[in-house]
């Protein structure tokens, strides 16, 4: 059990500063100019005066950016995300002041404390969705229960990737000791893992909130004696050699700065070499090194490098025993990205071993 864990949060705007505010009847067109000015607007009366706004906002983008390519896609949310987060909602005594607004148990938690701050409405609507998920649980296909994700930790949405390593696991006739998981999140491939017979598991994250969520999923059960959690970064202090190494990078290369969890879903350009460096000292000779993988950034044309087949061609620690693919299902017709990405994409499972 790791103590003294700090949780990331959204940080509190201090209560003692008077806003423009917005309500039913302001005029919207003032009110984005506003915030083209980077000042700030209040929501004090319905809390559906918040959403409105923000849709009046999501319009007014939309004439003013291209939002047709996958890198204008970005463009029009990085912006979205700094004019959105002007947007502000005052909360009292652990409750959001504005009517109709939603009970989220995370003021609670997170601000014991703190009677009177401001936080933004992006902010309120994460909290929001977070603790409905984290209240109700969420079924993954390939787990037996639901799982509680934390707030601030990534999960899937979409399954194809977590079904490859699952149809893998099942065919897997190797020891089952000891394995790695690098960067755990919700804990969905650990779960899978234990599932699958493995008798321990190590895991990392360097999300605080991931380790803090499965520490308090887990609670005494049996569980927590299989899975044991590391705060740091890629294998945190486990330096031992295991049978097997486990690792769901981020499959978009890092263009822009966002919050913390995107950390889950872009990756800098040091992360592969530096995981592959470490991953060779960790690797008992006849291991397997699981990497799970997408081919979304190479259709998408953020770049033309594919990590893994760089690190096979050039790093000269490992060699390719299989490589297993697996299209996506068909966009939802909901969906912003561009539908003919999801008739090219493929989630990939590579098992490399020692050279």
């Amino acid at each position: 059990m790791i103590t003294d864990i700090k949780v990331n949060k959204p940080e509190p705007i201090p209560g003692n500063k008077t806003y423009k505010r917005f309500a039913q009847g302001t005029d919207v067109d003032s009110t984005i100019e506003y915030l083209t000015q980077g000042e700030s607007i209040l929501i004090n009366e319905f809390y559906n005066d918040g959403i409105a706004l923000l849709q009046d906002l999501n319009n007014y983008l939309k004439l003013k950016l291209p939002n047709i390519s996958f890198k204008e896609q970005q463009d029009y949310r990085t912006e979205y995300f700094k004019l959105s987060n002007l947007i502000l909602l005052e909360v009292k005594d652990q409750k959001l002041c504005t009517k109709k607004s939603p009970s989220i148990g995370w003021l609670e938690k997170f601000y014991p404390d703190n009677d009177h701050f401001f936080l933004t409405f992006p902010q309120i609507q994460g909290l929001n969705s977070a603790w409905q998920w984290y209240k109700n649980g969420v079924s993954m296909p390939v787990l037996r229960n639901k799982i509680h994700p934390y707030y601030g930790t990534y999960f899937p949405t979409r399954f194809e990737h977590l079904v490859l390593f699952n149809n893998w696991l099942k065919r897997y006739k190797g020891p089952k000791k000891t394995v790695i998981d690098v960067g755990v999140g919700c804990g969905v491939l650990s779960l899978q893992l234990i599932q699958h017979g493995f008798q321990k598991v190590f895991a990392t994250d360097i999300n605080p909130n991931a380790i803090f969520g499965l520490q308090e999923f887990m609670g005494t059960t049996k569980l927590s004696r299989k899975i044991e959690l590391d705060l740091g970064n890629l294998f945190g202090k486990w330096e031992k050699q295991t049978e097997m190494i486990v690792f769901n990078p981020p499959w978009l290369p890092k263009t822009h700065e966002l919050g913390s969890i995107d950390d889950a879903i872009y990756y800098n350009n040091t992360l592969f070499t530096n995981f592959f460096t470490e991953a060779k000292k960790r690797l008992l000779p006849k291991g397997k090194l699981i990497v799970i993988f997408s081919n979304l950034a190479q259709i998408a044309n953020l770049t033309t490098e594919h990590p893994i087949e760089k690190e096979l061609a050039e790093g000269h620690r490992f060699q390719l025993e299989k490589c297993y693919k697996k299209s996506v299902q068909a966009a939802s017709i909901k969906t912003k990205r561009e539908h003919n990405l999801r008739s090219l994409e493929a989630v990939e499972l590579w098992v490399l071993t020692h050279i």
